[in-house]
């Protein structure tokens, strides 16, 4: 448990991790890059959550990311319907898992940011 909580502290380890050992193992730097993505962003999924009930004293964070998981969810087998008249579970779960990690990337810049310059503040 302790691991866990320290790789969704700092969310850059598994992704170096996941890139190094798919580099050793793979040697391809796409298949690499899409591995970390994709572990990195269930260690950012409960860090952004954790950031976001910190600066806004709440324990809705991890609820919030959720609902705006599913959207993106809704969202996008919605316009895979549209476009091809059905809809491919495994694109559209990939698509919005991969969009999750820009996304709880930048919340996770954010949010630390955010909570250093409130710090800051606060000790002066």
């Amino acid at each position: 448990m302790g691991f866990f909580i320290v790789l969704s502290i700092l969310p850059f380890f598994p992704f170096l991790l996941m890139y190094w050992g798919m580099m050793v193992w793979k040697k391809d730097k796409s298949t690499a890059l899409r591995a970390a993505m994709d572990v990195t962003t269930f260690f950012l999924i409960f860090s952004v959550s954790a950031l976001f009930n910190l600066t806004f004293d709440s324990n809705f964070g991890f609820y919030l990311t959720l609902i705006l998981i599913l959207i993106a969810l809704g969202f996008i087998g919605g316009a895979q319907n549209r476009l091809k008249g059905k809809v491919d579970g495994g694109r559209m779960f990939r698509a919005v898992w991969r969009m999750s990690f820009v996304m709880m990337s930048f919340g996770y810049i954010l949010f630390t940011l955010f909570g250093l310059f409130r710090y800051i503040m606060n000790q002066m």
